[in-house]
């Protein structure tokens, strides 16, 4: 522990944000793939076009599971970095041991109201015919799996905060290597379809879960989940709430959005829109987890230094993050707009309509990829720092205050082309607004700067 501080606390911030951004980001890429997979090998089956489509319509029940794995996950660990750059590693541990019980607790609930409502949300979402049979065939298996997929992700992120990213790393390899063997063998050598992509993902994630929980509870972890620690305090549950309520809040949102997009695409465009937007999602996903990856890896950094009153390798930390994060944005972008028939050939290469679609709407979609990683870094740092209001309503510009307004006005001005325009318009008004805000912390930073003397 004394090794782990000295390291956030004095080593060269950049030397620092490599060797925690480099297993994130290797991570964050490793586990898009569960979707990305999923994906490219549904669409690639007999019936991919409709196949893909239901999974894009029951993806808001997928980011709403994922948004209370966020909730605690990434509430706790940032409480866990902020407590160790205060050297109190008993209250980080009373953290842990909260998070854990919060977790089971919330899945089993999630996982059962979700299989009791399944089949109307999915009617609700836009589902019918076939889309809907193959929309109920993933998503009841893949409820089945929720308390080993909250697991592997919320408990993950401790191990990172605790200062392991490697071992994090390590669990998001596990899972998505395995999903991606086990996909093709459930889904065309059982003939199992869908039901074998579903089966493949939550497999994996139980595989990922025991992994997580081994290394808590034997492994070398500095953090343990100890018994003293499982009762639920009030105390704590809320302090994990307060900081994970902005992600939580963005995901949920992101549901709210993909429900929206998908009523609009279905509108102006029907099922092959609605595959081409699973596709191009994908696509963001591969682009935008790298830039996650750095979040996770400057997350401990800025907020073990910022709890720490180190402000001058606050700043530096994020200055550093968003430089990095910013040079995959633009090679995204560039990869995008010259090769977007090739890349959407990959969620199947006989559905001409689709790639005919997406190809076009993609450009347009990912036009803001070069600012958009300012955004999403600069948000972060505000839960980080344990702000959470700010950090929920930056994120919450760009998902929810902004975008929703553009999806119910330009599409019936703009019909399909108003889909695509829609998401780069609420990336720049967003990215205005967090400048604003990132420029008056850095001054704040400056005046803490300036009455705590001299930092190393």
């Amino acid at each position: 522990m004394e090794e782990r501080s000295r390291l956030l606390g004095e080593e060269p911030v950049g030397k620092l944000l490599l060797k925690f951004s480099i297993p994130a980001i290797t991570g964050m890429l490793v586990n898009a793939l569960y979707n990305i997979v999923d994906r490219i090998y549904v669409g690639n089956m007999v019936g991919g076009d409709l196949a893909l489509s239901g999974l894009v319509i029951a993806f808001p029940i997928m980011n709403v599971i994922m948004a209370f794995g966020m909730l605690v996950g990434l509430g706790t660990a940032s409480l866990i970095s902020i407590r160790l750059g205060q050297k109190r590693k008993d209250e980080a541990e009373q953290i842990l041991g909260n998070a854990f019980v919060l977790t089971i607790i919330i899945s089993i609930l999630l996982s059962a109201i979700g299989l009791i409502f399944l089949e109307p949300l999915l009617i609700k979402f836009g589902a019918k015919g076939d889309v809907l049979i193959y929309a109920k065939q993933y998503t009841s298996i893949i409820l089945i799996g929720v308390p080993f997929q909250n697991l592997a992700f919320s408990m993950n992120h401790s191990i990172r905060a605790s200062g392991s990213p490697k071992i994090a790393m390590y669990t998001m390899l596990i899972g998505a290597i395995l999903n991606t063997v086990l996909d093709p063998i459930f889904i065309f050598v059982f003939h199992m379809g869908v039901r074998g992509a579903a089966i493949a993902t939550i497999l994996s994630q139980a595989v990922s879960a025991i992994w997580v929980l081994s290394y808590f509870f034997r492994g070398n972890s500095s953090l343990k989940i100890l018994k003293k620690n499982l009762k639920l305090r009030l105390s704590v549950i809320l302090k994990i709430f307060s900081i994970g309520v902005s992600p939580f809040a963005m995901q949920i949102a992101a549901s709210i959005i993909t429900i929206i997009l998908n009523s609009s695409l279905l509108k102006y465009g029907g099922d092959i829109a609605v595959a081409a937007m699973g596709a191009i999602n994908s696509i963001t996903m591969l682009i935008l987890m790298p830039i996650f990856g750095i979040n996770q890896g400057v997350q401990p950094i800025i907020g073990f230094n910022y709890g720490a009153m180190k402000y001058n390798r606050v700043k530096h930390a994020l200055k550093l993050a968003i430089l990095f994060a910013t040079a995959i944005s633009t090679f995204g972008f560039i990869i995008v707009q010259f090769f977007p028939v090739s890349i959407l050939s990959l969620f199947g290469k006989n559905n001409t309509q689709m790639i005919e679609i997406g190809s076009h709407g993609i450009r347009i979609y990912l036009s803001m990829l070069p600012i958009i990683a300012f955004q999403i870094v600069s948000s972060n740092y505000f839960q980080a720092v344990g702000k959470p209001k700010h950090s929920m309503f930056l994120s919450l510009s760009r998902q929810v205050i902004v975008l929703i307004p553009l999806l119910l006005i330009l599409p019936p001005i703009f019909k399909l082309n108003g889909v695509w325009l829609a998401g780069p318009s609420a990336d720049f008004i967003a990215s205005i607004v967090t400048g604003i805000f990132i420029f008056r912390e850095m001054s704040h930073l400056d005046r803490l700067h300036g009455d705590s003397g001299p930092q190393t």
